[in-house]
Order: structure tokens, then sequence, then C-alpha cells
């Protein structure tokens, strides 16, 4: 059934110049001020919603979003904390002017303010100051606000749009209305997503008139598909099928940096593992260079901390995480009374990321070498959405999971699973360390953010919430003839840029999109998707992390 995208007076107004903050601490200040483009007036959002905060990979929102929800959103997103590295700051664009016959909406100011900052959240007023200019006053310092910004879950939307539908996600994932390159043309379910083209973007036209999204669980069929021309592009082949395909003078191999983390989630809530004996006795049994070396592609790091190396302030260097040690395991188990070990579950979702190449074979191993102290350990697999939900809800004792960065800095690990923000997978917060976490994402100076986070990685070594295991690389591949093609270490390809020397181009990835909903979603899947559909204020620079312009 096709589907209709935006309507033709739902486009950009204008953009005016934008001026970047000329420090971090300008960024982060109590009154910065963005100039931007927004779809309609983005002055006119109702008052009375609440904020809502933003979940990690293992829960999805779901419920009413309207306009200044949205706007929360971005509150959420930068609530409590967060740090761009310096590269947040872009020089000023050349101003982009919309069509002609285009109709600029009439501007209507408008503010809205909390009374105080004591609701929990980042917001002071987001105000309307002119057409062009938007204005965002925070409670507190927060350099991470612009990578915040450019998460795709921020995406600037039609008020207009979001009252019409009444906020259904469902509703709007059917119907897409953005102001990306592409359109939404049709999405034959389970089958393809069809995008075409969008005649009226604002800036760069896409390269491909069609573009057309299809997914399959199997590494190995992606690959066959590639190879026979079937499809244009693939994520994630198998590690063991990278040098196939680099030796293949047909195909190219683009590599992603890891910006991950793979774990073993524990919940300290489900008996024996409310026991922090027991957890660290977990720690201890598993070795994690042997899942590395069998289990990911040449490239991939164990996992020291829960933060990789390249997110400072935010990784502490030399601190390392428990030796292999079964013997003191099996110590400490029978110190916390299980000398004979215990019974346990451990779910995982069989469905391939980065961060977890082989979720089958890696739950095997860990099965295998629990069960050498004692621990007699059950698998079970979930379907993903189930199992997202399941953890969420913290009805899993131990489980396999992992986090691709929505954004590049840390309080976007830290801040999600184990402070205020965070659901019941890992069971009940750690005061001590959700005071550090919160400490550390309200400072602008790298140095006193990296003393805290310092603590924060010492506290998760204590604690054991959960168990690093790997920071996985992974990759894309295409045709060698698609100009432009690019792997992106956020996973969000911008496919308008890629030049397949045809009019169309065809994608296969792991699975298909959950909605075309990003603000309702976590789902790597689905933001890839939607963000060729939805644009915010900012962007990350293709196939990199760095922040630049988008409807700003």
């Amino acid at each position: 059934m096709p589907r209709e995208h935006m309507e033709k007076e739902s486009r950009i107004a204008a953009v005016k110049s934008f001026r970047p903050p000329r420090s971090v601490d300008e960024a982060c200040g109590s009154d910065y001020t963005r100039n931007a483009g927004f779809v309609r007036s983005p002055s006119r959002f109702p008052q009375s919603d609440p904020p809502i905060q933003k979940g990690g990979e293992a829960m999805r929102r779901k419920g009413f979003v309207s306009m200044w929800v949205l706007l929360a959103l971005v509150l959420a997103a930068c609530a409590p904390g967060a740090t761009p590295t310096p590269t947040a700051t872009v020089p000023p664009p050349s101003p982009t002017l919309p069509p002609a016959a285009t109709p600029t909406p009439a501007f209507q100011p408008m503010k809205v303010e909390a009374p105080d900052c004591n609701y929990g959240g980042e917001f002071k007023a987001i105000e309307a100051v002119d057409p062009y200019t938007v204005r965002f006053t925070l409670c507190y310092p927060d350099p991470a606000f612009p990578a915040k910004v450019a998460f795709a879950a921020f995406a600037i939307q039609d008020k207009d749009y979001l009252d019409a539908n009444g906020g259904d996600s469902v509703k709007m994932s059917e119907k897409p209305n953005g102001t990306g390159p592409y359109k939404v043309k049709e999405w034959i379910r389970g089958d393809r997503i069809i995008f075409e083209a969008n005649p009226d973007y604002w800036g760069e036209k896409a390269k491909a008139k069609t573009l057309i999204f299809r997914w399959s669980k199997e590494a190995a069929a992606r690959l066959l598909e590639l190879q026979a021309g079937t499809v244009d592009g693939i994520d994630n082949p198998n590690p063991n099928d990278f040098a196939t395909i680099q030796q293949d003078p047909n195909l190219k191999l683009y590599i992603r940096p890891p910006l991950n983390i793979a774990y073993l989630g524990l919940n300290n809530t489900k008996p024996p593992l409310d026991n922090e004996k027991v957890r660290q006795a977990i720690a201890m049994a598993i070795d994690r260079e042997r899942l590395v070396k069998n289990f990911y592609p040449a490239g991939s790091m164990v996992a020291e901390q829960f933060v990789p190396p390249a997110l400072k302030p935010g990784y502490t260097e030399g601190l390392k995480w428990y030796d292999y040690n079964p013997q003191e395991a099996k110590r400490l188990l029978a110190e916390a009374g299980y000398p004979n070990g215990f019974e346990i579950t451990l779910s995982y979702r069989d469905v391939v990321r980065g961060y977890l190449p082989e979720p089958g074979k890696v739950a095997q191993d860990i099965q295998a070498q629990l069960a050498e102290v004692g621990i007699r350990v059950q698998i079970k697999v979930m379907e993903s959405g189930a199992f997202l939900d399941s953890v969420a809800a913290g009805n899993e004792p131990m489980y396999l999971l992992g986090w691709l960065a929505d954004y590049p800095d840390a309080t976007n690990f830290y801040d999600y699973h184990f402070a205020n923000e965070a659901n019941k997978q890992f069971g009940n917060l750690f005061p001590d360390l959700v005071e550090e976490i919160r400490a550390a994402a309200k400072l602008s100076d790298p140095a006193e953010r990296q003393k805290h986070y310092d603590k924060v990685n010492e506290l998760i070594k204590l604690h054991v919430p959960m168990i690093p295991l790997a920071h996985g690389v992974s990759a894309a591949a295409f045709k060698a003839t698609v100009k432009g093609a690019h792997a992106s270490p956020l996973n969000n390809e911008r496919f308008s840029v890629m030049d397949p020397g045809k009019d169309e181009l065809i994608w296969m990835q792991n699975a298909e999109p959950i909605v075309l909903w990003c603000a309702d979603e976590t789902d790597g899947e689905t933001f890839r998707a939607c963000e060729q559909v939805y644009e915010s204020l900012l962007a990350y620079k293709v196939g990199g992390a760095e922040v630049e312009p988008a409807l700003a």
C-alpha cells in the first residue's frame, strides 16, 4: 500500500546563518542561542504535556508524543548530562533558502518555560525568538548538548501533523512526515521498504531516485545477494567473510570503529545475583579474551570498562576488569554460600549487532565457562522486541545485550544504564554510582569530569551490574562501483550521498525496522531507516561522529 509523505505546505521555512559557540562553556551555558530553520512554526507547541525520558536499547517508548514532548525529548537527551568533544563546534554554513513556490508560515512567538529546574530535566525554557531562531535555556552546563541534538530521535516535527495523528506513533509510522532527502513510498511488511527521492528537499538532492531497504538475519544470505548483484550494499557481513570481500575486486569493505559495548547483564534483584560476591565470581569465571578471539573480527577489543577507550572523558586509563580466575571464582561462590554453584537462565535475542556478531555462539561459550565453576546455565532465545521489553522490565536475571553510541559522549553510555534515567535491566540502582554519574554530567571541564568517571568505573567494577565483554568492530560492504559508500560509526549511513550509477540503490540489513518513528524507538535498524526521512537541527558528518548544522 503506497504511503504518502510530507504535505507541500510542511516545508522548511528557511535557514538563517548559524553561529557556532565560541567555546564549550558557551555551548553549555545557561543561555545559548541556536539559529534554526523549522518545519512550519516551531513555536506552536502545547505547554501542558510533561517531558518524557529517553530509554536505552533495552526499552522502546510508546504512547502520545506531542510537539512539546518532542522538544522535551531533546531535553531528556540532554538530561542529566553529556559532553561533546571539541569537534562538536562547526563553522557556519552558507544560508539555504526554501523553494520560491513554498510559502513561509506566519511566525508566532512562543515560549515554553518551567517554573524552576526542580522537575529533574535539563531545560529551563525553549523559546522561538524569531522565524529562524530558537533559544534553549539550560538548567546546568551540558557540553554534549550539540551531539545530543543531532541524534535522530529528536528530529524537528510539524505540529499540525502531530496533532492530526494524536501523537500516535503507529499512525505516524505509516505515513512519515519529515524533511529529509527521501520520502516513504511503500512499506511491504516482511519484505521491503521503498523510499523515493524528495523532489522538494531543501539540501542536496539524493543521488539515487529510489532507495530500497531489504533485510535478512543470515549474514551468509546477505553476502550471497551482494555477490550476485541483487543488492548494492549490506550491513554486518560475517567477520569470517571479511577477507573474501576484500579479495573480491567487485566489492569493497568499510570498517566501523567500535563505539559500542557488548556485556553480560546481571539483575541484582534476582537471587543469587543479589549477592555482590556472586556477581564478582561470575566476572572472574568468564574468559573474555577467549570470546573476542573466537567470535569477533580482527580489530575488536576485549572490554575493560563499560565505555570504549575512544570516549574521553569517560574511559579510565590503566583500569582493568577482573582477570579470568576460575579458582578465585569458586572461592567467592563458596564464601557467598554457593559451594556447589547454582542454576540460572541466560537470555539473548538471535539478532546480529556490531557488538555481538555471533550471539548464539557467545551464549554457548559463556554457558560452558560458567559450568566449570559449578554454575548451571539454561539458555533462552527470545524474539528481539519481546526480549528488549522483558529486559527493560527487569524480568531477565542474566542476559546478553549491548549498546551502540547514539551520540559520541560518555553520558550516552552511563546515564541511561546506571543513573536515574535507567530502566530495571540491572535491578536496583547503586546510589554511589548514580551520584558520580550525575556529577560528571553537569561539568564542562573535561579534567573534572574525568575525575568523576574514574570513580564511576571503579564502582562499576566493585558492584558488577554487568560484565563488559567486547568492543566489536563491524562493517558494511558495497559494490565497488557505488560512489560515496561508507560505514558510519553510529550506524546511521546517509544513503542520499551514495551514487550506485543507476536510479535505484538497494540496501540489505539484519532486520526489519520496528516502526518508522524515531522518537518512539531505540532499535538500530529502525533508526537507520527513519534517518533517511527525518532531520534534526544538527547532524553527524557523513561517515563520522562530528557534529555539523542540518536544519540549523
